[in-house]
């Protein structure tokens, strides 16, 4: 049996690794702590004077709570969860939404995670395990976090992760079924279904970002409409919805520009209030980025880098590094160039970061993608090739998680994507926060 949904009335009992995962798809429940308008954190005032509802610490009673509440949202996460049972005050800050803000502002590159879906088997489904990004460039082999455990109470059978935003992953679970979680705080609530009748699980591309101008989070449908074959690929016509969190429904917004040949693997990159799609078209040249201003909800292409023309492209990717928009090219099967955007829309601000060189060994038709980029210059890529049995036509499509240091140019197997033979099946970098997508 599901456990029951959390209450912020109630005081948590435990805090740790096992506790259960929790769904609120209720109204936000009015914090104890206020928010001023401009966005403050003050102090709550208290109509009793017994000790258990003061908002004197006893642990720390030298220390004004302007300032224990700068030194509480440097820390982890797992900290503040535990830290919750203190006080009532402190519960109250903790999980207060404009205290989450501040964390997520205050929070460092070490609060990042990298999450990879495990592929088990068909009656299993996909299983998660928890990998903190430091780790992963200073060891040989890291430990993970096993998170399947709190994904089954939930009674869904989990697909592939979407995409992430502020500490909130966006996971497809089904034909126009869509979940958000924040694993660091164990909650996660479910879409309204998309529609009575489900399409096939292909016809269906979601992306997720966050609007700063009304502060809410957006996850965008593409539902592939109109389908037509010119010289052999598929033209999509494609109709877009929006769904608000908080709000009960999906919107239909302006329709996805047409004549254009998406391909069903790529999902819309989140950057800048903007989610970014990679598209051909049968026109020259064929490749394009169209852009979603999840404010304004219209479309622009965003020009892109100079790739020179000495050089044969492949293929192309997009990508977000260093919170910028980014662009992998292949190039005659010998190297992947990565390309950032340092200012978004600038098409003067392109450069080219790496030339990541390729790898042996790794299979037919490698497709790279870089995840994270360290401080020392450290690349995490991931790469999806397919494997044949010596023999037939390739088998399958694997994928392998590599470190690139581009100063030595030498490559590092991290060796944690196949445990007891089990195949890994995509991977998603996040940042740990207090973000609730309950609301």
């Amino acid at each position: 049996m599901a456990p029951p949904p959390s209450s912020d009335a109630d005081e948590p009992s435990d805090v740790t690794s096992s506790d259960p995962l929790t769904e609120d798809t209720t109204a936000t429940k009015k914090r104890s702590l206020n928010s001023s308008t401009a966005g403050t954190l003050t102090l709550p005032s208290s109509s009793s004077n017994t000790p258990e509802d003061s908002l004197h610490i006893p642990l720390l009673p030298n220390l004004p709570f302007e300032l224990i509440i700068e030194i509480l949202c440097r820390l982890p996460v797992k900290s503040l969860m535990q830290f919750q049972c203190v006080h009532k005050s402190w519960k109250s800050l903790i999980s207060d939404r404009q205290f989450a803000k501040k964390h997520l502002r205050m929070s460092t590159k070490d609060h990042h995670h990298l999450i990879t879906t495990l592929a088990n088997s068909e009656r299993d489904g996909f299983s998660y395990n928890d990998y903190p990004l430091t780790s992963l460039f200073k060891q040989v082999t890291t430990t993970a976090m096993q998170l399947e455990h709190l994904l089954t109470n939930g009674g869904y059978r989990f697909d592939h992760i979407v995409g992430s935003c502020h500490g909130i992953l966006c996971i497809a679970i089904g034909p126009g079924s869509v979940l958000l979680w924040n694993p660091s705080i164990r909650k996660f609530t479910k879409l309204p279904c998309l529609d009575e009748t489900p399409r096939p699980e292909h016809d269906y591309q979601f992306s997720f970002g966050y609007d700063h101008s009304s502060d809410s989070y957006k996850v965008v449908v593409s539902l592939y409409n109109a389908i037509v074959f010119i010289n052999g690929n598929r033209v999509f016509n494609p109709l877009v919805k929006v769904h608000t969190l908080g709000t009960n429904s999906w919107r239909t917004i302006q329709d996805f520009p047409s004549g254009l040949v998406r391909e069903d693997s790529l999902l819309g990159k989140f950057v800048c209030g903007t989610i970014n799609w990679l598209a051909l078209k049968i026109q020259t040249p064929p490749w394009i980025i169209i852009s979603l201003d999840l404010e304004m909800e219209s479309y622009q292409e965003i020009v892109q880098p100079d790739y020179g023309g000495e050089t044969t492209l492949t293929s192309l990717k997009l990508g977000v590094l260093r919170d910028c928009l980014c662009i992998f090219s292949r190039s005659s099967d010998t190297f992947t160039d990565i390309w950032l955007m340092k200012e978004y829309r600038n098409k003067e601000s392109w450069i080219k970061l790496f030339r990541v060189p390729d790898i042996r060994n790794i299979g037919y038709f490698p497709s790279v993608c870089a995840l994270y980029v360290s401080e020392d210059d450290q690349v995490l890529l991931e790469i999806k090739s397919q494997y044949t049995d010596g023999v037939s036509m390739p088998l399958d499509i694997q994928s392998k998680l590599i470190v690139y240091n581009s100063r030595d140019d030498t490559f590092k197997d991290l060796n944690i994507q196949n445990t007891n033979g089990v195949k890994l099946a995509g991977a998603q970098v996040y940042h740990e926060s207090l973000i609730s997508p309950c609301f």
